[in-house]
């Protein structure tokens, strides 16, 4: 890896997906017809709503990655994520870059997240993502000892960003798509840019379209 330390490899991963594969991280679904469409970062009051709208119109599941936190502030809107049929994964109690926390801090921050998560939702989460995409070697061993999945993605909206415009996270996460891709999207702006929520949402269709336009159904990671 030449002069790049060890622990910044798995922060990597994200944007060196063979290294992703490499450390047994997927980023795509393998043997799987269409894409999966993930949401991180969520409950929100008024993103996740709004998601859950768009979705049950379009009569397609999604995958969200909850945070404990906002778990905690809005129960009942997780709750309505499960009861909408749709898969639960978690992302993490505190949103925090795991490069910053002690494999015990993990360990702490995985126990509550699991169980408000479970608390609200009624059901015990099996795939893992981190915040921003980046594991450390402890934290993924914490992980698979655990018996839960790691994922990340191979398409991403980048619509945290105050620059995205709905056109640009259309273009962006549908560009090139295949069997198996992985699209990550952000029904909250709690660690984002503010109302950045607004644009996903307004993207949402155009994304759910342009699939379909490929030839491409939406399913679950599971």
């Amino acid at each position: 890896m030449g002069g790049i330390a060890l622990h910044a490899v798995p922060a990597l991963m994200p944007v060196f997906p063979p290294l992703a594969v490499g450390l047994g991280v997927p980023t795509r679904l393998r043997g799987k017809k269409g894409v999966a469409l993930t949401f991180d970062d969520g409950p929100h009051p008024q993103g996740t709503m709004a998601a859950l709208k768009i979705l049950d119109d379009a009569k397609v599941p999604a995958t969200f990655f909850l945070v404990g936190e906002q778990v905690e502030r809005w129960p009942a809107v997780a709750a309505e994520v499960a009861a909408a049929g749709h898969e639960i994964g978690l992302h993490c109690q505190r949103h925090r870059n795991l490069l910053r926390l002690t494999p015990g801090q993990f360990r702490r921050d995985l126990d509550r997240a699991a169980e408000l998560i479970c608390e609200a939702t009624g059901r015990t989460p099996i795939f893992h993502r981190p915040p921003y995409g980046i594991f450390t070697g402890p934290a993924l061993s914490i992980v698979r000892r655990r018996h839960w999945r790691p994922l990340l993605w191979s398409r991403w909206g980048r619509d945290w960003s105050a620059k995205a415009t709905p056109r640009s996270i259309v273009v962006s996460v549908t560009r090139d798509l295949r069997d198996g891709d992985v699209l990550l999207l952000h029904d909250s702006d709690c660690y984002s840019s503010e109302g950045s929520w607004r644009r996903t949402m307004a993207a949402l269709p155009h994304v759910l379209d342009e699939v379909g336009h490929q030839g491409l159904a939406v399913a679950t990671v599971r």
